[in-house]
């Protein structure tokens, strides 16, 4: 058996390509799956999350569906224009056997995990907050039953993807952002400044197309949409890679070189920031000195392209 993770989603395009490398991944033990809204309803993204995960040989893992909107405030939609009407690139899959569980909510769920694993569980976090904040109302003693958290979020020296200054998850709810990044666990964040320097081309989609197992094949479908929306950002079709490199950092399939730990705060205001994660990197030119309250690690470069690697997993399970 390998690592217990718990992943907490809003499945997506780039959320489909996290779940298919956490499955792939020979160290990792999938234990359950919280959905949220975010790139598509909670619902939708819960059954997106089963139909992948019966396409990949995992039907088993628990899934259960979370938060429907932010802690406050409403909930505008997902962006079809980038994942599809149906949050993964409108790709039909096949249709999973079975409906996700009715007994509990996505929060109760990691809850239960958290204790079932305890010390031992990672936490994933690839969508909005709200699930996860939640669950810190559920078991105020989380931070101390799980090994650690890493959440794919915010931007701190680049701009953001939503607004100028706000990366889309954090935006989604920047109330449980705030708590869940202060909590008293330790946490990795995965922001755009290293998501959007590692990408998949045209040439790895082809690759996907060609493979000889159903699930790489739809992820390869589903990128069509994709990458046109990228066209805009990068010049050519192509797209970053934010969550499966998350997944790949909780799963220890990719390295950080820089990571320093640093002070996070999130600008929970109405305002033109709102959504911004306020990072102190003052320390940069010398060597990110310990800030003695620090609880974030954040994660700037890694070792090596993940593209690459992404790939070689994806077709080689």
């Amino acid at each position: 058996m390998g690592r217990p993770v718990y992943l907490d989603c809003d499945t997506g395009i780039d959320d489909s390509l996290a779940i298919a490398y956490l499955m792939a991944h020979p160290d990792v033990d999938l234990v359950g799956v919280g959905t949220s809204f975010g790139n598509i309803d909670a619902h939708r993204a819960a059954r997106n999350t089963l139909d992948l995960l019966a396409l990949g040989g995992h039907d088993h893992v628990p899934v259960a569906i979370g938060a429907e909107k932010p802690l406050s405030g409403a909930w505008n939609g997902g962006p079809a224009h980038i994942h599809g009407a149906n949050g993964v690139g409108d790709v039909e899959l096949p249709r999973a056997g079975r409906e996700p569980q009715t007994d509990e909510s996505a929060a109760d769920l990691l809850v239960r995990m958290a204790h079932e694993h305890e010390g031992e569980l990672r936490v994933l976090a690839i969508g909005p907050l709200t699930n996860l904040a939640r669950a810190l109302d559920v078991e105020t003693a989380l931070p101390y039953l799980v090994e650690s958290v890493v959440v794919m979020g915010g931007a701190a020296r680049v701009p953001g993807n939503v607004t100028p200054v706000a990366e889309a998850n954090i935006f989604n709810d920047p109330d449980a952002a705030d708590r869940v990044l202060s909590a008293d666990w330790p946490l990795t964040l995965i922001p755009l400044d290293v998501t959007m320097e590692h990408l998949i081309e045209e040439s790895d989609r082809a690759t996907l197309l060609a493979a000889d197992e159903p699930l790489p094949r739809a992820l390869g479908q589903m990128l069509d949409v994709y990458y046109e929306f990228y066209v805009a950002t990068y010049g050519r079709r192509c797209a970053p890679l934010h969550d499966p490199l998350a997944a790949a950092v909780a799963a220890v399939g990719a390295t950080p070189v820089m990571a320093p730990t640093v002070q996070v705060v999130v600008d929970a205001t109405d305002g033109p920031g709102r959504g911004q994660t306020i990072c102190d990197l003052r320390g940069e030119r010398v060597g990110y000195p310990v800030q003695p309250t620090a609880r974030v690690r954040l994660v700037l470069t890694l070792d090596a392209p993940f593209g690459p690697h992404l790939i070689e997993r994806l077709t080689s399970a």
